[in-house]
């Protein structure tokens, strides 16, 4: 079976990187077409073929305006040529669609086509954008999520037909355990005390306001009994968060490498994800690969992690409920291990990609029958 992966933008290249190489152990022959990461370098192919089929000719910084114009002017034109290349392919699977309303009219032809809905719904809706995302779901053969609760938003808000969306869940990052982990900038380095991380881009739905304000609620009145690392590309203005950030509070706000990555998990004694809003996050499957105890808001596929035992569960957006959680995960050892030894299981055993790739194929094979 010859399957095509295609992430135009090179918007998620680990999920790509570690979804490829488990289909090829799997059997299958892999493509996976995609876009030069602008940010750094992405994992080499193991066992797969990639293909730089698109925006071969982008110009500017990025996630600067003119490289954005450069990109759409060459969309139409590498969806043409991908349907032209797609031809030997038995399956088409899409991570990224990013022009959606022009996207319906351009895919592949007389073969299954694939989509996984890793933003299920868009956050910030602009207008025609969520009807876009409709018709173009609706035209795919097939619609991957990650979580039920994904599925059920799919099902019930835009009325797809329940048995074209498949639950296969995120798997966790465990080829980042394998890498020679950077060394951490010199401020970070010699810390002795506990280590709270949060990781990942910064944006506004991810919450990091309120985990300040909780990291406030936790030391005040004396010194801070551990330290909260803020790690991440930002996507939004941070100064005012880095202005007001309370003792014990550390920022790397900078794209972070894999293996920069790699050495802020394995410092990490507990990693928190306090967003507003999410289906499912890589970087909760990377603390799970790291077997990291994990502080969870109540949103999205999350309360589907906290109850296979991985995470400790808070309302999203309340301080004190989360200053309380962090505060439990801190001071009880017995519960952190407990907490981290059922992540590292998850990541073995049902989050593992081969697992994770065998579901792939499964639902790739029925769409063939």
């Amino acid at each position: 079976m010859h399957v095509r992966l295609v992430d135009p933008s090179a918007y998620t290249p680990p999920y790509d990187h570690a979804l490829a190489s488990a289909l090829a152990r799997g059997g299958a022959r892999v493509t996976l077409v995609t876009s030069t990461f602008p940010y750094g370098q992405v994992p080499g192919p193991e066992g797969y073929a990639i293909e730089h089929g698109f925006y071969r000719r982008a110009i500017g910084p990025a996630g600067s305006r003119t490289r954005r114009i450069a990109k759409l002017a060459q969309h139409v034109p590498d969806m043409r040529r991908l349907r032209r290349a797609a031809r030997d392919a038995d399956v088409v699977h899409f991570q990224w669609l990013p022009v959606q309303h022009a996207d319906v009219h351009l895919l592949p032809r007389d073969r299954p086509v694939v989509l996984t809905a890793h933003d299920v719904l868009p956050r910030e809706a602009r207008r025609g954008q969520r009807d876009a995302q409709r018709r173009l779901l609706e035209r795919v053969d097939a619609v991957v999520v990650h979580s039920q609760h994904g599925r059920a938003r799919l099902v019930e808000e835009l009325r797809l037909d329940p048995a074209r969306v498949h639950v296969i869940p995120h798997g966790a990052f465990r080829h980042l355990t394998t890498l020679p982990p950077a060394a951490l900038p010199p401020a970070f380095e010699h810390t002795r005390r506990p280590v709270v991380l949060f990781f990942g881009l910064l944006r506004p739905y991810k919450g990091v306001d309120v985990l300040l304000d909780a990291w406030a609620r936790l030391v005040a009145g004396g010194q801070p009994p551990a330290e909260l690392w803020v790690v991440g590309l930002p996507k939004m203005d941070v100064s005012t968060l880095k202005a007001a950030a309370p003792a014990g509070v550390r920022f790397v706000d900078r794209f972070v490498t894999d293996e920069e990555a790699a050495a802020f998990f394995a410092r990490a004694d507990a990693v928190v994800l306090p967003y507003r809003e999410i289906d499912q996050s890589g970087v909760l499957f990377t603390a799970l690969a790291f077997g990291r105890p994990l502080v969870l808001s109540d949103v999205g596929g999350f309360p589907e992690i906290a109850a296979e035992g991985a995470a400790e569960l808070v309302p999203a957006g309340d301080p004190v409920a989360l200053a309380t959680a962090l505060d439990a995960v801190l001071t009880d050892r017995t519960r952190r291990a407990a907490l981290g030894a059922r992540a590292a299981e998850l990541a073995a055993g049902p989050y593992s990609w081969d697992a994770i790739a065998a579901s792939h194929l499964a639902l790739y094979s029925s769409l063939l029958r």
